[in-house]
């Protein structure tokens, strides 16, 4: 199989020992992995290789997980979606997503990597080598 047939994954949060670690943890998989570290970044990578399927936190200096999360799902309407927040304000945010069409699966931190891992797999299936 290609790379170019092995889902691709944006990690995104800006914590950047969670966004790294997840990041390794995906490519161990076996999955092609973009990792930012700030929506900004995560845009200009989608850019340049869309990705199958993002994981994002919510909440995040400048452009947050649900802004990045909708610009990424208008583009590119297959692209799964899992956001990340310890923060409970973000339950506003995903009423108001909510509101506007958008349902996104949201996980509260702290998540065991193993509970993303199941909802990638979910979403993507087992990469194959």
């Amino acid at each position: 199989m290609s790379l170019a047939s092995v889902a691709h994954i944006l990690v995104v949060d800006d914590e950047i020992n969670i966004a790294t670690t997840l990041g390794l943890i995906l490519q161990t998989l076996g999955y092609s992995v973009d990792v930012a570290h700030c929506g900004e970044r995560a845009l200009e990578l989608a850019a340049k290789q869309p990705p199958d399927m993002l994981i994002s936190d919510i909440v995040m200096p400048g452009i947050d997980g649900f802004e990045l999360a909708i610009r990424l799902k208008t583009q590119l309407h297959n692209c799964g979606i899992l956001l990340i927040s310890g923060q409970p304000a973000a339950a506003e945010r995903i009423a108001l997503a909510k509101l506007s069409g958008y349902e996104f699966e949201v996980l509260a931190k702290p998540v065991h990597p193993s509970e993303i891992i199941a909802r990638v797999l979910d979403c993507l299936g087992k990469p194959t080598m």
